[in-house]
Formats: structure tokens, C-alpha cells, sequence
């Protein structure tokens, strides 16, 4: 009977501690965000942010989460430096007043064990909006490589651009942007 009792109490108290929140560091080596605007009617441009920080902190016995993640808008790359000084400059980004922008998600959405979308605050030029990023290919395994419990998803989201104050030659340059992060975060 001693030997059941202990290994209930065992049981539970291993069962607290895996349904814990756990928290990920995101791994600017794997996260990739992107952003698609249309030009002219013409053509869809896209453009890259090479550096990414933070966290994600997961309970997936109670379906909650939340997100820190920082993007540099300083690493902006566009394929075309002409492009992406302009970018950078005052009609845009304006990276040298606002080097950074932040998603800060606090409402994470789950159907069964995969997350499908997180509700949060996109802070750009200063300027916070709520924003909802809809998330594919969620996945949460130890990883193949590490051997660490590691997580990964896409995320997207439209937004307008005028709202956060970036309303240079709209609309000619679309007033829609869309946003896409690839993330991979572990332990």
C-alpha cells in the first residue's frame, strides 16, 4: 500500500511540473519574420528582418500562453540597398528614432493541442495596435538535433499600415502589409 501511495504522490507531483508553464527562447538562427506589400498595382515586394529576440511561454495543459518577441527593424533587407535605406528613412520604418518593433501576444487560442491564433499588441513607430496572428504548423517536440523540448509555428497577420503612422505614398504603395513570422523557440 506504502508503495501505491508513493507512487500516486509521484505521479502527481510529476504531472504539476510537466503541466507548468514552460518558457522558450526564440533562436534568431531559425526565426525568419517577413513582410509582403503590394507596389504600383505592379508587383508584390517583399522584405526580410534578420535579427529577431524573445520568448514564448506555453502551458499546454491549460491552453494559455504569451509572446515577447522583438523584431530589429534596423536588420531589414530587401535584396536592394537603395531600397532598403528608403525603407529605413523617415517614410517608413524610420529605424533610427524606432530600431525596433514588438509583439507582445497574452490571448493564445488552441484547437485540441495546436495553437491557430494569438491576440496581442503590435507596437510599431510607437504606436501600439492589437493585432491577432494566425498560426500554422504549430509544433512542440523535443528537438532532433539538441535533444531539447523545442517549439516552432507560422504566423501571420494583415495590417494597415496608416494605423501605426507609416502612410508614405499610400496608396500607391498598398496600404496593406502583410506580416509573416517563422519562429522556432527552445528551452
Amino acid at each position: 500500500m506504502k508503495k501505491i501511495i508513493t507512487a500516486a504522490l509521484f505521479s502527481a507531483f510529476a504531472a504539476g511540473a510537466f503541466a507548468a508553464p514552460e518558457v522558450y527562447t526564440i533562436d534568431p538562427s531559425h526565426t525568419y519574420p517577413t513582410f509582403e506589400v503590394n507596389h504600383l498595382g505592379y508587383s508584390t515586394q517583399r522584405g526580410t528582418f534578420e535579427t529577431t529576440s524573445g520568448t514564448v511561454t506555453l502551458d499546454m495543459e491549460k491552453k494559455t500562453g504569451a509572446a515577447d518577441i522583438k523584431i530589429d527593424t534596423t536588420s531589414l533587407r530587401t535584396g536592394w540597398e537603395k531600397r532598403d535605406a528608403h525603407l529605413k528613412g523617415e517614410d517608413f520604418f524610420h529605424t533610427a528614432k524606432f530600431p525596433s518593433m514588438t509583439f507582445k501576444g497574452k490571448d493564445f487560442k488552441f484547437s485540441g493541442d495546436k495553437l491557430v491564433s494569438v491576440a496581442g499588441e503590435l507596437t510599431l513607430l510607437g504606436v501600439s495596435k492589437p493585432v491577432t496572428l494566425q498560426v500554422s504548423n504549430f509544433k512542440c517536440s523535443p528537438h532532433p538535433m539538441s535533444k531539447k523540448p523545442a517549439c516552432g509555428a507560422d504566423a501571420m497577420t494583415t495590417i494597415k499600415r496608416s494605423d501605426f503612422g507609416m502612410a508614405a505614398y499610400v496608396p500607391a504603395v498598398s496600404d496593406e502589409v502583410t506580416l509573416r513570422i517563422q519562429i522556432e523557440a527552445s528551452k
